[in-house]
Formats: structure tokens, C-alpha cells, sequence
């Protein structure tokens, strides 16, 4: 693409500064990680299957967690067209790769490309971790209260994408399209045949069937690490837009500059975890063009931060930023779009709610 010299606020300028090279999307390579993501999760699988050692398993739910993630970033890549040039294909490899997280192709994609990338950071646009006001807050009631608070503490991460993004955006909600009602049935199709398979065959013995041994084995190969997923997915979702000195904006405030610019972080993480996750954290580039795929996120950074690298935020320790972040980002501000603490935004005064105040 033709090179800017000339900075401009805004998102076309940006775009214009990223070569051709970094949307080069061989579709063998694409073919290539899913298969191999697809390797991994099989074999986390069968050794959850296998393995009854006690001390073994958090580490396989771990490792279930982020064989997961991998797949569902191919098949965020791919609903984005930004890993295959054929749409049809895009879509099965993406349909697929995304199910093991129990997320429907088409259905996500209305969320996430039309809404969030849409409106990143905007006031009363953006749903994911949308913030709410001081006395918004003080409206709900206690037990709204009290999911407000855990879910956006540090322990809160996989319940509020799990509440928040699954339940409500995945399953209850559906996109005015055919293509997503059809994906979603798709997808609770595999929900409960993958877990009454895994609840019935557990339990399945020489002498009968084990209730007990059932439930095990469902807890154990696929509530765990569906939720060790989400916590996977919930805090880099958060970490990717969430930060104290980051404001979200009123819509005639808010810019597509300022949204993908200002409004992503990008983390640099250890070479165990962006094995899994894909560049992920390289999160600007992708929220500047949604069709650079996952391994030429680095190659679009670089260019970006030619011209633009003032606008850019790294950072390098995730989880000392989500501590950072939970602890200081609670409510907004109405009035400047600052994040707030709950004493900060009660001045310390008693909400006769001592057990919530607790537990933050």
C-alpha cells in the first residue's frame, strides 16, 4: 500500500502505512495452524480422559484452556477473513475451529466484527466489558450489586465473559440472520451431544453405568475446561481494552482512530503463551484492519509505529496490568469518562452493603 507521510488522525491513514506483504494469507499456512491447534486439543483431550492423577490435572485443565483459545483464534481469524481467501472454506475450518469454545461461527461474528470492532470503547456502543456509572450502579439491586462486583474484580475475568459474552451474546441472544440461528443450533447441538456424550460414556462401566463416575468425567473433560477457556478469553479480552488511563468515549466524542489507537494495548508475552495464543495481544494492528492475519500482526505493528508509534501502547506484564486494572477500574465517571474505584465513587460513604464492600 501506497506509503502516508503525512499524520492524520484517522483510522484510513493509518491503514494506509501497512504493506501489502502483512495481509499475505497463504492458505496452506492457515491450514497449517488449524491442524496443528487441532493436534493439540486432541491430545489434552485424551490425556484428560486417561489421567486420574490429582496433581496432573489443573495442569491439563490449563493446557485444555489454551488449546482451546488457539482454535478459537483460527476461527476468529478466519470469520474476519483474514486467514483464507475462500469464504467457504473460511467458514468450515472457522465453524469447526470454534466449537470446542462453544461459540457459533456466524453468530460471534455479528458481535464482534459489526459491534465491537465497530464501536471499541464508545459509550452505549461497545458491549464488551461496557462500563457503567456510579449511579447506574447504585440502581441495581443487591444480588446485580454483588455480580458487578466479583465480575469485575481479578477473580472475575471468566465469569463476566462467561455471563456477560457467552450466555447472553452466544445463547441467548440471536443475530438478525439466518446464517447465525442456523450456526447457533449448530453449536448447542454440539454442546449437549459433546457433554451427554462425555457424561454417558464416563460413566459407562464393565458392571454398568456410574452415575458418580459420569459426573466426573463431565466435570472433568468438559465443564473445567470450557471454564478454564473463558478465563483464558475474559482476561485478554480485558486486558486488550481495559486500563485506568484509557476513557471510553460518548459517541460524539468518540472517533474510529480514537477507538482502535487509543482503545487496544498491546502486550508482548513469553514465546509458551503466543505459541497458543496467536499474537493475540498484538491487538492494535488487528483492531486497524481486521484482515491482517494473526502471524503478520508483529510485521503490522512495526509499520505502524513508523508514523504512529506515539499513539501506540505496549506493555509487556500482563497480569500485573489486570491486577492493576481490576483494582482501579470499577465505575466511570459520567462526566469526565474516568474510571473510578467504588470508594472513589461513593467518597468512602456507607452503602449499607459492608459484605459486597468486602469483597472487593
Amino acid at each position: 500500500m501506497k506509503k502516508n507521510t503525512e499524520l492524520k488522525e484517522t483510522l484510513g491513514s493509518v491503514r494506509e502505512i501497512i504493506s501489502d506483504s502483512s495481509f499475505d494469507n497463504p492458505t496452506y499456512l492457515g491450514i497449517a495452524y488449524f491442524i496443528r491447534d487441532l493436534f493439540f486439543f486432541s491430545v489434552t483431550m485424551f490425556l484428560l480422559w486417561n489421567v486420574e492423577t490429582w496433581y496432573y490435572l489443573p495442569f491439563l485443565w490449563v493446557f485444555a484452556g489454551l488449546s482451546i483459545a488457539s482454535l478459537f483464534i483460527i476461527g476468529h481469524d478466519a470469520c474476519h477473513g483474514a486467514l483464507f481467501k475462500s469464504e467457504r472454506l473460511a467458514y468450515w475450518i472457522g465453524q469447526i475451529a470454534m466449537l470446542p469454545s462453544l461459540h457459533a461461527y456466524n453468530q460471534w461474528g455479528y458481535g464482534h466484527n459489526r459491534v465491537h470492532h465497530g464501536h471499541t470503547i464508545k459509550i452505549k456502543g461497545d458491549f464488551v466489558w461496557h462500563p457503567v456509572t456510579p449511579e447506574q450502579y447504585k440502581n441495581f439491586g443487591i444480588f446485580r450489586k454483588a455480580f458487578h462486583r466479583l465480575s469485575w474484580s481479578a477473580l472475575g475475568g471468566g465469569i463476566y465473559y462467561l455471563v456477560e459474552i457467552w450466555l447472553k451474546g452466544m445463547v441467548l441472544f440471536t443475530a438478525p440472520m439466518k446464517e447465525a440461528l442456523r450456526d447457533k443450533l449448530l453449536m448447542l447441538i454440539f454442546a449437549f451431544g459433546s457433554a451427554g456424550a462425555v457424561f454417558y460414556f464416563g460413566g459407562n462401566t464393565p458392571s454398568g453405568f456410574d452415575l458418580g463416575l459420569g459426573a466426573w468425567f463431565f466435570l472433568k473433560v468438559w465443564l473445567l475446561p470450557f471454564i478454564s477457556w473463558n478465563y483464558f478469553i475474559g482476561v485478554t479480552v480485558y486486558v486488550h481494552h481495559i486500563r485506568p488511563e484509557v476513557p471510553w468515549k460518548e459517541a460524539d466524542d468518540w472517533t474510529s482512530f480514537y477507538g482502535q489507537m487509543r482503545g487496544t494495548v498491546n502486550y508482548h508475552v513469553p514465546k509458551f503463551l503466543n505459541f497458543f495464543m496467536h499474537n493475540i495481544f498484538i491487538h492494535s494492528p488487528h483492531h486497524v484492519h481486521m484482515k491482517i492475519p494473526f502471524y503478520k500482526l508483529g510485521q503490522a505493528l512495526e509499520e505502524i509505529k513508523v508514523y504512529y508509534g506515539a499513539y501506540v501502547v505496549e506493555r509487556k506484564s500482563v497480569w500485573k496490568d489486570y491486577i492493576e486494572s481490576t483494582s482501579k477500574c470499577k465505575l466511570m465517571d459520567p462526566d469526565t469518562k474516568r474510571w473510578m474505584t467504588y470508594s472513589e465513587a461513593f467518597n468512602d460513604e456507607d452503602e449499607s452493603e459492608p459484605e459486597l464492600e468486602a469483597a472487593t
